[in-house]
């Protein structure tokens, strides 16, 4: 890039800088020891970005059969380097949309946006494995051009207003300021220390095709794409660029026409998701329609094959649901087994630790439990654990979990719950389980006392895992034991 516009950009007080939370996701993309519970503590410190992350999880490229409620389940969805790349865009994009031409801003995003969309897309025919990598290098394609929006204030809007096009307007940028803005997104790139393969996407997407290079093909096939899609006027150089672009870059034999009608599609959701609105433009809408003709008679015996396989999937996967949840509960109370609450309390502490919420949990245990099967025999006993792990399931929210660990012991987690509030919980059904018979026998009620071992992780004590949390509320059930049983016993008190 020519020095004096290196020093211009350097020196230019509008030129925007990354937000902090931009730069902390920037250091996480740069870190191989980067994990998702480091990834979701800098995305939750910004409301808006964690709202984006949870919209994209639920969206039509990335959602599933379940609705993604939460940070931590938006991030376990999408896989660290996707939730990585996508978070950087959003970040990156809001930093962007600064000060200066909103107009032109707006056209620039527009560009960005439809490319960021075009170039997921492509890449999913092309075979590219990092499809979010893709969709941000094609987001950040024209970040050059922003910066020269910000940095040349009065030359540069009256240089888009000039060019003809995007390939007319390249040639102008490097006449008035001895690069275009490819180039000076590059550099703008490194100057930001984003990862070395953004820089050298976004440098080349105006250059020629690179043979034996789909990501590269596919950002540059994704700008000329964005311009038909924008064109005002003929448009039929443009749409013939377009065709051998997608050809050398589909490798299942994707038309433009097909990738155009994908485009349509998604736009709605991609474009409320950068806060940007791009219209469907009337040139296009021929070849939209006829495309969709195309697709209906190519897939009605699709559709009918797909129906009658679905039919058969969804028999055999509710099939395999029952005994996959037969195989997570005790068969006698209900509630889950021990193998199961192992599970999900490793998820609970994850989930606590990255929120940076309290988690409790409870060790229960039926005081002599013993002493009724010996007295009145394991029938009695078994309708006894059955009736009171009905009453926990009855007393706990239903985001409680209940779990009989062995024999006369449960386990219950209680999320997003301090040892105030955990304590409080747990001396209600203790006292309830005291004036409520568990059972009946020869006509009289069969009443039942436990002792309880509580610990909290999250506010007065960090636990380092699940574990160790488990471990300080069984020494707490063997404190309210020899303290006498029939109460709860906090650990640390």
């Amino acid at each position: 890039m020519h020095p004096d516009l290196e020093a211009h950009l350097l020196h230019c007080r509008n030129l925007p800088s990354p937000p902090a939370v931009a730069l902390r996701i920037i250091e996480l993309a740069q870190d191989p020891g980067a994990d998702l519970n480091a990834t979701a503590q800098a995305i939750g410190v910004d409301p808006a970005l964690t709202a984006r992350m949870l919209r994209v999880a639920n969206s039509p490229l990335y959602a599933g059969r379940r609705r993604v409620d939460n940070l931590p389940q938006a991030l376990t969805l999408l896989g660290l380097n996707a939730t990585i790349s996508l978070a950087l865009g959003f970040s990156l994009a809001q930093g962007m949309r600064g000060s200066g031409d909103a107009r032109d801003q707006e056209r620039i995003w527009r560009r960005s946006v439809l490319a960021a969309l075009a170039a997921r897309l492509l890449g999913n025919h092309a075979g590219v494995k990092r499809l979010e990598d893709l969709m941000l290098a094609g987001l950040l394609q024209d970040i050059g051009a922003l910066a020269l929006l910000q940095a040349k204030p009065e030359e540069y809007p009256a240089l888009r207003t000039q060019a003809d096009g995007n390939d007319a307007l390249l040639s102008l940028e490097r006449a008035a300021f001895g690069a275009d803005h490819a180039e000076v997104g590059a550099w703008l790139a490194r100057h930001w220390r984003l990862p070395a393969y953004l820089a050298d996407a976004i440098e080349g997407s105006e250059s020629a095709p690179v043979a034996d290079d789909a990501f590269q093909a596919c950002v540059q096939a994704s700008g000329v794409i964005a311009d038909l899609w924008l064109a005002e006027g003929d448009v039929d150089a443009l749409r013939e660029r377009a065709l051998a672009l997608v050809s050398a870059c589909a490798a299942d034999g994707t038309r433009l026409d097909d990738l155009l009608v994908r485009i349509a599609t998604a736009l709605p959701e991609i474009s409320a998701m950068f806060d940007v609105h791009i219209a469907h433009p009337g040139h296009l809408a021929a070849i939209a329609d006829h495309a969709k003709e195309l697709l209906i008679l190519r897939n009605l015996r699709e559709i009918q094959d797909a129906a009658r396989a679905r039919s058969e999937a969804q028999a055999s996967e509710a099939q395999v649901r029952q005994l996959t949840e037969q195989s997570r509960r005790d068969p006698l109370t209900g509630v889950y087994n021990r193998l199961q609450m192992e599970e999900v309390l490793e998820r609970e502490f994850a989930t606590a630790v990255a929120l940076q919420q309290p988690l409790s949990i409870a060790f229960i245990d039926l005081d002599d439990f013993k002493h009724i099967n010996d007295r009145h025999g394991h029938l009695v006993g078994d309708r006894v654990l059955h009736q009171f792990a009905q009453t926990l399931q009855r007393m706990l929210r239903s985001t409680d979990l209940v779990a009989r660990y062995g024999g006369e012991e449960f386990l219950v987690v209680l999320s997003h719950s301090n040892e105030a509030s955990a304590s409080r919980v747990l001396q209600r059904i203790l006292e309830e389980t005291s004036r409520m018979p568990m059972a009946e026998v020869d006509g009289k009620p069969l009443y039942v006392t436990f002792s309880a071992g509580l610990a909290t992780h999250g506010t007065g004590r960090q636990f380092a895992d699940a574990r160790s949390l488990l471990a300080a509320a069984d020494d707490a059930l063997y404190g309210a034991k020899r303290e006498g049983r029939n109460r709860v016993s906090q650990h640390g008190q």
